[in-house]
């Protein structure tokens, strides 16, 4: 069976990505996405929180992880410092845990895509905004 990112393999055997949530995403969402990213961790989870943006940044492009925040901070030192990490930024403001785990669930292929795909290397920052959501 092939897998959304191309590979043969069931999409939890294949496209396991390695997601750190900011502080100010709540460890519910984390564990609200473990069926579909088994490897996604939250700052407070790692101990991390008492760290600067910068530290959290070198935390993550150590351990290959991808940061998932609200903060623009983040975003910012993808400008300055490039890639790795890569950044997903959620734009669309504050939402309820069940409503964002919803929208990571149904982006799951674009996050996929985004971390996995070859061609996609040189992109640093994925921005889910409002407009995604809107038909």
């Amino acid at each position: 069976m092939s897998c959304i990112c191309g590979r043969q393999g069931t999409q939890t055997s294949c496209c396991i990505m390695k997601l750190l949530f900011d502080q100010n995403i709540s460890f519910r969402v984390v564990r609200g996405l473990q069926t579909i990213f088994p490897l996604a961790k939250q700052i407070h989870e790692l101990n991390l929180e008492n760290l600067t943006d910068r530290e959290i940044w070198e935390y993550a492009k150590r351990e290959g992880y991808t940061i998932v925040t609200f903060d623009s901070d983040f975003y910012d030192l993808n400008l300055i410092l490039g890639i790795p990490p890569k950044v997903i930024w959620l734009r669309f403001g504050n939402t309820s845990t069940n409503n964002l785990i919803k929208i990571l669930t149904e982006n799951q292929s674009i996050i996929t895509e985004f971390i996995e795909n070859p061609e996609y290397r040189e992109i640093g920052c994925l921005e889910l905004n409002k407009n995604i959501f809107e038909a």
